[in-house]
């Protein structure tokens, strides 16, 4: 199905203030949208970037005023209505009209679900509601554990993860006793090789963490309650001041499903980002589209960027199919981790030295290159991108020959 142009003048509703509404809102205008554009937004924060969150930010390195994509007054400028501190509680397909909780109701002739997803949290059963537990995923997350990152205080954290891993890389920054500890045999197991989880526990070994690997959480235990000690599942127990949770995230469907949208591992939408109401868009965190010959929900800035754009792109008539390009980082110390690709399904990876202290490993299936981990070597990684994207596989006795001018194989 080709999406026709819809009216200049339509009104169009957003829901979820985050990365995926605030860029769809943003195109939708510099596209010439002259229309109502209602942004919905639960935080009072104007929409932010969640990736310093957990990194520059928690480090003191940058203001909350500096996390804002734009100021209060772009909204005002673009007639872009910006209602902070509000909640959508239910769709209306049928009337085209979202309620929001105060009781306010907002009408729609297209409607873009951006709601993100929330991070999993620990069973108040094993403690995890104990007062000094917290979770990485908004502002209000991280100025309330803020006060507790002083010097030799002593932090548990679950979830040998990304999120987990720059949550423990900032600790130790700031002088913690961190601990990390993962249940699965190694940290990174869902999302990298064994070579690039070696290079991150020799990272934070040499930082002073302590990592647990196959060290399974049985509950957290409190005084007065706040938490003060881990058991583990072995039968040690690790003293604590605080911990943080870093196992995951689940897609915000919630909405969607009450509405009657259909739902597959987040709010399914087709090759145009529309769900089964072609009325009704998805993008970012909380959508999950066709790749390939399956599925998939991205979790990552540029896949809520680019869809945001598909949608925007759709509404205003122009070709629109979203063709994923997954690219992810992460910092942690002095290390720049890029990501190129997906990994699922490889079956051997092949390690490329760089230069000053750089290396990246490269996933293969059979001949078939995937995707590509470059620490501290941006140049590997922009190459490696562009190979991935134009689907192009170098062998990997040539990638992982050092001698190889890599910009050639582009050629």
């Amino acid at each position: 199905m080709r999406d026709e142009p819809i009216d200049p003048c339509a009104r169009i509703v957003v829901i979820g203030a985050g990365q995926a509404g605030f860029t769809a809102c943003a195109k939708l205008r510099d596209l010439g949208h002259q229309g109502p554009i209602t942004l919905i937004g639960e935080e009072a924060h104007p929409p932010y970037q969640r990736p310093p969150l957990s990194k520059g930010y928690l480090l003191g390195e940058i203001t909350e005023d500096r996390l804002y994509f734009r100021p209060p007054s772009f909204y005002e400028e673009r007639s872009i209505d910006l209602r902070l501190s509000s909640m959508a509680s239910a769709i209306d397909r049928d009337r085209k009209v979202v309620a929001l909780a105060d009781g306010a109701t907002v009408p729609y002739d297209r409607l873009i679900l951006t709601t993100g997803a929330r991070p999993r949290t620990l069973p108040a059963q094993i403690g995890g509601d104990l007062d000094g537990v917290f979770c990485v995923r908004n502002l209000a997350d991280i100025n309330a554990m803020a006060e507790h990152f002083r010097q030799d205080q002593r932090v548990l954290i679950v979830g040998g993860g990304y999120i987990g891993l720059e949550a423990a890389a900032v600790s130790a920054k700031l002088g913690l006793k961190v601990t990390v500890i993962e249940a699965a045999p190694r940290i990174l197991q869902r999302v990298a090789c064994p070579e690039t989880a070696a290079y991150f526990r020799d990272l934070h070994d040499r930082k002073g963490v302590t990592l647990l690997e196959g060290a399974a959480l049985e509950t957290l235990q409190g005084e007065e309650g706040h938490v003060r000690s881990a058991r583990l599942a072995d039968g040690s127990v690790i003293p604590v001041d605080f911990v943080i949770a870093g196992v995951g995230v689940v897609p915000n469907v919630e909405l969607a499903q009450a509405a009657g949208l259909s739902i597959d591992n987040g709010i399914a939408v087709d090759e145009n980002c529309r769900t089964s109401d072609p009325q009704i868009y998805a993008a970012g965190d909380c959508a999950s589209f066709p790749w390939r010959s399956g599925r998939i929900r991205l979790e990552s800035v540029g896949n809520a960027i680019e869809q945001a754009e598909a949608v925007a792109w759709s509404l205003t008539g122009a070709p629109s199919r979203y063709d994923a390009k997954p690219w992810f980082w992460s910092d942690q110390y002095e290390v720049k981790l890029q990501i190129a690709g997906l990994s699922a399904g490889y079956d051997t990876v092949t390690t490329r030295p760089g230069a000053a202290g750089g290396v990246s490993y490269w996933y293969y299936r059979g001949e078939e290159l995937l995707a590509v981990d470059a620490m501290n070597d941006p140049r590997v990684y922009m190459v490696a991108k562009r190979l991935i994207e134009a689907g192009r596989s170098p062998s990997a006795v040539i990638v992982g020959d050092p001698a190889t001018d890599l910009k050639a194989l582009l050629q």
